[in-house]
């Protein structure tokens, strides 16, 4: 039996949360992944994480639409072998990745699998050269049947699914420009996709090796996959154990670094840094009221780790020239952890290149 401050000590180090400097080769997150969601999104989480960000290029890193369809940001050195991790485990599974969209093309009788391939055929005729995910949409949309395509109401016109778009995108062998809004999809020099992942890259181990002790429905949840898809591809090398009544299971190889210490390392984590994706979120934040504040439906706050517990949350706010950071303490805050908090926001301002006007505490 362990407790959840072992849970969350252990996944500190193993996200490297402690850690004051790293090369891109050793950061263990790319192995599954970093959400791109906001402007504190994958390179922040790099860079708290020790990565020298500024001095990264286009070919160190790749963005590509993969997991539950976000923007994730890999090694391009990976990228065959990530194409091959986040692919379906089953025709069920992708039917359960792009949604809605499935029953309309099993209505038509077309495999959701073959329709992610005809999707991705067509996507990859169309982006010869940079182009922007629109036109992209607009010109297959005219290619395909109506199994494939929706009404939009917004728009009052006729789009593909965007579930089977996102995730087609990767199989035509296409990456997403880097800093583009809206995205420009452009083809990925080389691409070719692994006949298979390999032990690193493998979406369920890399879960435990990351978020673990887990369940097969922690993972099944974060991948939105089915679970017996899951269970079907769960490792043999794990063992079990007990938190809060639950059994989990963790890789045996990482089983004795649930005895690590706590972390001291203050970070300001980003609203979709992995440390957050966890799908045991009563571990992260056992008080209702603070998870409902945590993860609202809209407009995530960022959330303050100190000593291996998250202590807070965040938000910055920019008006003109000035940057403030508004921290919201969940209890009391120590002076050296509001000075830890202060220095992090400064780091912060540095990232995104403005000068730090404040830091506000809430009362």
């Amino acid at each position: 039996m362990i407790d959840r401050q072992q849970v969350l000590n252990f996944r500190v180090h193993a996200q490297q949360l402690d850690r004051t400097a790293g090369a891109l080769a050793d950061t263990a997150v790319l192995d599954l992944g970093v959400q791109d969601t906001g402007p504190d999104g994958a390179a922040w989480a790099l860079a708290i994480r020790g990565v020298d960000v500024a001095a990264l290029s286009e070919q160190d890193t790749v963005m590509l639409w993969t997991v539950r369809g976000a923007p994730h940001l890999y090694r391009r050195a990976d990228v065959g072998r990530i194409a091959a991790a986040v692919e379906p485990f089953s025709d069920a599974d992708a039917g359960k990745r792009i949604y809605d969209a499935s029953k309309p093309l099993k209505a038509a009788g077309i495999a959701n699998l073959a329709a992610l391939d005809e999707v991705a055929a067509r996507m990859r005729k169309i982006v010869t050269t940079p182009t922007v995910k629109g036109d992209v949409s607009g010109a297959v949309a005219k290619l395909l049947p109506e199994p494939y395509l929706r009404f939009c109401r917004p728009c009052d016109s006729i789009h593909l699914y965007e579930m089977p778009f996102r995730l087609a995108a990767l199989r035509a062998g296409l990456e997403l420009g880097p800093g583009t809004s809206p995205p420009v999809l452009r083809r990925i020099t080389g691409f070719r996709k692994a006949a298979a992942p390999g032990e690193q890259f493998d979406v369920v181990r890399a879960y435990l090796r990351l978020l673990g002790p887990a369940t097969p429905k922690h993972v099944a949840d974060y991948l939105d996959a089915p679970v017996k898809d899951v269970q079907a591809h769960w490792p043999k090398d794990v063992v079990s154990v007990e938190i809060g009544g639950e059994r989990r299971w963790l890789l045996a190889a990482d089983e004795p670094a649930l005895a690590s210490a706590p972390a001291e390392a203050t970070r300001l984590l980003g609203p979709y840094d992995l440390f957050l994706q966890a799908k045991d979120r009563a571990t992260l934040v056992a008080d209702e009221a603070r998870a409902k504040q945590l993860w609202p439906v809209l407009g995530r706050p960022g959330a303050v780790l100190s000593g291996g517990e998250l202590v807070g949350v965040w938000r910055p706010r920019k008006s003109g020239k000035k940057f403030t950071v508004a921290v919201e303490p969940w209890g009391t805050m120590p002076a050296r952890v509001r000075q830890a908090v202060t220095e992090q926001a400064e780091r912060l301002a540095a990232h995104r290149q403005v000068e730090l006007t404040g830091v506000e505490f809430a009362s």
